[in-house]
């Protein structure tokens, strides 16, 4: 039966993705957020679905209220919808009801969610009617699907409300520090999630923190060393990714190649085939579907300039900064890497200042924005500066006005990370490059 849903907030990234599987799913979708452009409006227009400014004016009787995690009480369409007595459900407990009418995989990880949801989604799609959910704000919803493929946010321990039949677990990393506290208040929180999943972990072996998971249910570990039950051996890396031969203890499995860059593009195609094994899929099948993956938004997207490339990367803690530098390497062995650089809210910034400076300064040159500050935290005392002074490499701090800084360089890649509004600057480059 069709129901109403009404997002409140539906261009947040995993809220767009939901709006989209139950407008897929034959729903009437509608929903409100901010009147500025965000990347993850465009397939919500393209799906006719209504975005409309926050409005208490907005809502009707007889409509389902989805509410954005970010959304208190106070809100001016929360509030409208608790004084009209709507049902009201939030993000997680929507996307718990699509794990349970599914055989649902789950992606958790410090770093890595997007980018192994959207090549586990690609590749499931192609064998088998796979629901998805990934973090870049695309989904697809359709009729009894047997998969479903859901990226699973550690933030303020949102997961908890999901019991997936797998996981994959890329990671556990300090990050969020306006919540967590440490590396084992972020290592509990995965903990409790591994307590709710029902058939299998899948989880990267390298990572000593995954290392340390007590579960009633078996965990496989993949990597690169023997120790690992997915292990991918005779590894060959080149312009164009990667070619490995993967393994399951002793059985070979074959040969497995991915257009993906960087390590971590290894890592993920393991986890994607632990998934695949464990439920019998047609691995030649697998083979074919890897080669067709072409990424997911804001994840090592390639655009060429016309004086060298620019990469657009969500890119902020520094673990997957240097990943995305190791990949520009990897694929652009010989041109100048010029990492422009949005350090995302004050508290992550000042956490992880040392951080940032050795890693940035793994670039040729190293321009930064000014630090983005989010909605829960507007000023601290750090700049942008600070870590510049701290750089060999650096050129300056970047205003919308002082773009062209830029131009000096010939036939350099561009490397854009981070997770604010760094694409206003990309716009403003790109037109200037058209002067």
């Amino acid at each position: 039966m069709a129901n109403k849903y009404y997002f409140i907030g539906i261009k947040g990234s995993g809220m767009a993705s939901l709006a989209l599987i139950l407008h897929d799913q034959g729903h009437e979708v509608a929903g409100s957020d901010i009147t500025e452009y965000t990347f993850t409006q465009t397939p919500l227009e393209e799906a006719g679905i209504p975005v409309y400014p926050f409005d208490a004016a907005n809502l009707n009787e007889g409509w389902t209220i989805i509410r954005g995690n970010s959304f208190e009480d106070d809100h001016i369409e929360v509030a409208k919808a608790i004084e009209m007595e709507l049902d009201i459900k939030t993000y997680p407990e929507m996307v718990e009801q699509l794990v349970n009418e599914t055989t649902a995989i789950g992606v958790a990880g410090a770093h890595g969610k997007t980018s192994t949801t959207g090549l586990l989604a690609h590749v499931l799609s192609g064998v088998a009617t796979t629901n998805f959910l990934i973090g870049d704000g695309t989904g697809k919803g359709m009729p009894n699907a047997r998969f479903f493929a859901f990226e699973m946010d550690e933030y303020r321990r949102h997961f908890m409300d999901y019991t997936p039949d797998y996981a994959i677990m890329t990671n556990i990393d300090f990050d969020h520090p306006d919540y967590y506290k440490g590396i084992d208040d972020v290592r509990s929180a995965f903990q409790d999630l591994a307590n709710q999943v029902k058939k299998a972990i899948f989880a990267w072996g390298d990572d000593d923190q995954l290392r340390q998971l007590k579960t009633k249910i078996p965990v496989y570990y993949y990597g690169l060393n023997a120790s690992d039950d997915f292990q991918a051996k005779n590894i060959v890396r080149d312009q164009s990714g990667a070619t490995f031969d993967v393994y399951y203890h002793d059985t070979y499995l074959g040969q497995f190649k991915t257009n993906q860059f960087g390590q971590h593009g290894i890592l993920n195609t393991l986890a994607v085939i632990a998934v695949a094994y464990f439920e019998k899929l047609d691995l030649a099948l697998v083979k074919e579907e890897l080669l067709s993956f072409g990424g997911v938004k804001r994840r090592f997207q390639v655009t060429t300039l016309s004086n060298g490339v620019m990469i657009d990367d969500y890119a902020h803690h520094p673990s997957e900064i240097k990943a995305t530098i190791d990949a520009a390497r990897q694929k652009f062995p010989t041109q100048e890497i010029v990492a422009v650089f949005q350090p995302h809210t004050f508290s992550r910034t000042q956490a992880y200042f040392d951080d940032y400076v050795k890693i940035l300064g793994t670039a040729d040159k190293v321009f930064l924005t000014e630090i983005f500050t989010s909605a829960r935290e507007t000023s601290g005392d750090i700049k942008s500066a600070d870590i510049g002074a701290k750089l060999t490499n650096f050129g300056g701090v970047l205003h919308e006005d002082s773009m062209n800084q830029l131009l000096s360089f010939e036939n350099a890649v561009y490397v854009f990370m981070g997770a604010g509004d760094l694409q206003k600057y990309e716009a403003i480059f790109k037109k200037l490059l058209t002067k």
